[in-house]
């Protein structure tokens, strides 16, 4: 994970050193727990299907519709779409949460759904709001990612190198 460059809308790069190297980055445009696990399945998805062997997959602003399934969106992102949003929450899972409860999500829903998918309560409520459009709702849930990351990283992209003594 690395700072996203001031005023860039990159979120994620696949590339390849060689044959069998792959490098993926994600960057902290938005430094959310959700953006953070779909960006990163987005690239790993990538780095199955063996894109980007020829040409770096750059991801820009995977929001809205890009980081859909419809038709203006090309294959490769499509389909790494598709693998990101089924990696934590199966979405036949999130349709059914959503049609037994919607509009009226409470707080133990989204916590009792996120015990029982074994995921962060932020992966549910990062669906929700992406899915249902109520993105002032549910907040309190998504976690930062770069106070998580960066206490374990070597180097954590924001010019902190760890000591070498």
């Amino acid at each position: 994970m690395v700072e996203a460059l001031p005023g860039s809308k990159i979120d994620g790069v696949c590339f390849w050193l060689n044959e069998v190297s792959p490098i993926v980055a994600v960057a902290s445009r938005f430094d959310r727990i959700d953006n953070f696990w779909f960006v990163l399945r987005h690239e790993l998805e990538h780095v199955d299907r063996r894109h980007g062997l020829s040409a770096v997959m750059l991801d820009t602003a995977l929001e809205g519709d890009r980081a859909g399934v419809g038709d203006g969106v090309a294959e490769e992102a499509r389909v790494a779409n598709e693998a990101a949003a089924e990696c934590c929450v199966p979405k036949r899972m999130m349709d059914a949460l959503i049609a037994r409860k919607a509009p009226f999500f409470d707080e133990h829903d989204i916590r009792g759904f996120a015990a029982t998918m074994n995921v962060h309560p932020g992966l549910i409520a990062g669906q929700l709001r992406y899915r249902t459009g109520l993105d002032n709702r549910f907040g309190h849930h998504i976690v930062n990612m770069r106070s998580i990351l960066a206490p374990n990283a070597i180097v954590d992209g924001w010019g902190n190198v760890a000591p070498i003594d």
